[in-house]
């Protein structure tokens, strides 16, 4: 490797703007992980053993810990060109970690601890030291350096909680995420370089909105595959057969709902932000609250699809609903983000799932099903009444 003068490695104004298959390459391997993901909360809630909630709060965990490595990965790739070979070695490296740790998420908390860790720490730390190396003498390769820093100094915390087990591994893994989200947040402040500042960060705006969507179809990708594996594997009852459309037509109501205006004008509004680097922080944690409200509705679907019929657990109601109540409040969020106001539909949409959320207990899991996706029909209905005749809105962030 020719160290410096890895400057040409950086997007220019004739690199294309739009996702390279590699990209969407490296995207299969989180259709397997999220599957992982809903597959490991599927088995806890069905189990419903004493430590449900626990478990629950590791699969959070570890959703969030995937979420923070693709997102590096693509702020990565909208800054660097991903048409050179460097760039895309460091994608199949990280395709490779990725595919690792989604291995080891059913384990994750017991044997396979140190596989999981080690994974995302070699990427975190190994994606930014190879480009920072490749940009000695770049003013730009401070960037590369707080990422460095940041990786080494929460790397003991991943490896000492992979070491330990139990309620000490969670408790060690919880502060490792924390802190890595945290110095997301403050953008790596670095002893000697400070933070990053918004000039240093130059990405390409429809480049992070294409990512960004389609990070979302991969999550109702996976919604579609674990629901139709469940359908798949159980005896074809009339219950299940009714369960099995409601959980197909919750994933287009999810779809609609997410691609409704704002879905189709992100590119616009990461082009018109006043502080674009703002935007795209913001628009990480917002899609990360979307893809765990569908990840979440998968497994209550996946639930319903298994048992239709029968006693509704209070914790079933919870993923049942708890799934569209994180989606609706992450695209309140997004619809806020784009056009700088908050819709109503979305907020009393929010209420009525509260609101019902209790009585849902008294009745079977398909009716909970069906009724959760009764509100969600309502208010696609609403917003389609609401824009009849009217031409779309221009974004406009307030970011």
């Amino acid at each position: 490797m020719v160290l410096g003068g890895g400057a040409d490695l950086l997007r220019n104004e004739e690199s294309s703007p739009r996702a390279t298959f590699l990209e969407l390459f490296l995207d299969l391997v989180y259709v397997f992980a999220l599957t992982r993901v809903s597959q490991r909360l599927v088995q806890d809630f069905s189990e419903l053993d004493g430590e449900v909630f626990g478990q629950a709060l590791r699969a959070v965990l570890l959703l969030l810990t995937l979420w923070l490595l693709w997102a590096m990965t693509t702020l990565m790739t909208s800054r660097f060109d991903p048409e050179r070979a460097m760039v895309q070695v460091i994608v199949v490296a990280t395709m490779f970690g990725s595919m690792v740790m989604a291995v080891a998420v059913p384990r994750a908390f017991e044997q396979h601890g140190l596989m999981f860790a080690l994974a995302y720490v070699l990427s975190q730390i190994g994606r930014p030291l190879v480009l920072g190396l490749t940009l000695r003498g770049d003013p730009r390769q401070r960037i590369s350096v707080r990422l460095v820093f940041w990786g080494l100094c929460t790397a003991p915390l991943w490896i000492g909680g992979a070491l330990a087990t139990g309620d000490l591994r969670l408790l060690f893994w919880g502060l490792a995420i924390g802190a890595d989200y945290l110095g997301h947040l403050l953008r790596w402040p670095t002893p000697r370089l400070g933070r990053a500042a918004s000039l240093e960060w130059r990405f390409a705006g429809e480049h992070v909105a294409e990512r960004y969507q389609q990070f979302f179809l991969i999550a109702l990708g996976e919604s579609i595959l674990v629901t139709g594996f469940a359908f798949s594997g159980n005896e074809f009852t009339i219950a299940r057969s009714a369960a099995f459309v409601i959980a197909f037509a919750t994933t287009v109501l999810l779809w609609r709902l997410y691609f409704f205006q704002a879905g189709f004008a992100l590119a616009e509004a990461f082009n018109s932000a006043r502080d674009p680097t703002r935007f795209t922080w913001s628009a990480t944690y917002t899609h990360l609250v979307i893809v765990a409200g569908v990840v979440t509705t998968a497994v209550g679907y996946e639930l319903v699809v298994t048992r239709p019929l029968g006693h509704t657990d209070a914790a079933w109601v919870g993923v049942i609903v708890g799934g569209p109540v994180l989606f609706m409040a992450g695209r309140a969020r997004f619809g806020y983000e784009v056009y700088a106001r908050l819709l109503w539909s979305r907020l009393i949409g929010i209420v009525l799932l509260v609101v019902v959320a209790p009585a849902l207990v008294f009745v079977p899991p398909l009716a909970a099903a069906g009724i959760v996706s009764a509100i969600l029909l309502g208010i696609i209905v609403h917003d389609v009444a609401r824009i009849r005749g009217r031409e779309p809105a221009p974004a406009s962030s307030p970011l």
